[in-house]
């Protein structure tokens, strides 16, 4: 599966494994920047390898247009297209 901007992952290796991340930047073939909005802010995004991360199916389509455009995006953002995200899996 492809890792593109907006793509919602999860961390299989490093101290912040089970965690899940959204694609915020490429960087090239091997690695990508990923923000969670809360411990790694879209400041200070983590650069990681893509054999490091496991891609899921769910992709944020407004995150992606903002990257895409180079449009400035939130933490809070993030933060909450995530928790909507974990909101729908559990069925809340």
């Amino acid at each position: 599966m492809d890792v593109d901007l907006g793509r919602v992952v999860l961390s299989i290796a490093g101290r912040d494994a089970g965690r899940v991340f959204v694609v915020v930047g490429r960087i090239d073939d091997k690695h990508v920047l990923i923000s969670d909005g809360d411990l790694r802010r879209i400041e200070k995004p983590k650069k990681k390898k893509i054999k490091h991360i496991k891609a899921t199916k769910e992709v944020i389509l407004p995150l992606k247009e903002k990257l895409s455009k180079g449009d400035r995006i939130s933490n809070s953002e993030i933060r909450k297209a995530l928790a909507e995200l974990e909101n729908e899996k559990s069925g809340t």
